[in-house]
């Protein structure tokens, strides 16, 4: 639920390396190798009154647990993107984490299933209760973090101008309104809202890095290598870090130091501890 709490926005995927996503008849939910289509992406609501989430999808619908079958004899019920008149249980979703991994539960027990085996079933979204040992897998997801839940901010206190010292209207540079605020400013560039995707993985103190372990995102907004480094020792819970990059020739790893590569282009870093090897 920690998770959660800090996105705004997340992507799922699946057991099958393949994300949930809310189809273009705005009615169906599917899965799809293709994470990178607003359609996998996720809004994330927590409902104050329990350890429940809802997610709303592209269409501004909610995934939805309904009580229509899926397929004829299979006892998965099928899984949509509704818009309920009151927001009741059907949309609601209990996370549980196993390792890295979650269980999205119904308030009725049943789990979020992406589905295997030959079409129609291939692909399909249903919930359900696992029963057989070959099946237990296909109720965990990973969560890719899209977007960061915004800190609530303080009001600003009060500003008091002296009658003999007006401000000018012409003294506000309407430059300073579209820079983002970043630790290097010789590097500020203007903001965009979408920011740029971050992959990461943790590596030990040697550089080592366990590549049976996926990368894993997050949207970033900022400009500077300072900030980045402090959003990802709030992502891996790890303090003391370098933020490395790879070197495309010898495959070695090399610390950041001045600035992010332009234009918000994506990039892929390893996280380290700050006194690694080398």
């Amino acid at each position: 639920m920690e998770l959660f709490k800090k996105a705004n926005a997340v992507r799922l995927r699946s057991h099958h390396d393949k994300y949930l996503l809310a189809d273009v008849d705005e009615q169906s939910v599917i899965q799809d190798r293709n994470g990178l289509v607003k359609n996998a992406r996720w809004t994330v609501e927590i409902v104050e009154s329990g350890n429940v989430l809802r997610f709303k999808s592209c269409y501004d619908k909610y995934l939805t647990a309904s009580n229509m079958p899926c397929f004829l004899g299979m006892t998965g019920k099928k899984v949509l993107q509704t818009v309920p008149r009151r927001l009741d249980s059907s949309v609601e979703w209990e996370p549980i984490r196993e390792g890295v991994q979650v269980r999205l539960k119904t308030r009725y027990g049943q789990y979020l299933r992406a589905n295997g085996g030959l079409p129609p079933w291939r692909n399909s979204i249903t919930h359900d209760i696992p029963h057989r040992t070959a099946t237990q897998d296909w109720v965990l997801w990973d969560v890719d973090v899209v977007q960061l839940r915004p800190p609530p901010k303080d009001p600003p206190p009060p500003v008091t101008v002296a009658p003999s010292d007006p401000i000018s209207p012409t003294s506000i540079s309407p430059k300073l309104s579209r820079l983002e605020v970043c630790h290097d400013s010789s590097v500020c560039t203007p903001v965009k809202s979408e920011g740029r995707i971050i992959y990461f993985n943790v590596g030990d103190e040697n550089g080592n890095v366990d590549e049976a372990i996926k990368e894993h995102s997050f949207n970033f907004k900022g400009c500077g290598v300072e900030e980045l480094r402090q959003t990802l020792e709030e992502e891996t819970g790890l303090n003391d870090i370098l933020v490395c990059s790879r070197n495309p020739l010898n495959g070695k790893l090399y610390p950041l130091r001045l600035h992010l590569p332009p234009n918000n282009a994506t990039i892929h870093v390893v996280v380290v501890p700050s006194s690694s090897k080398g």
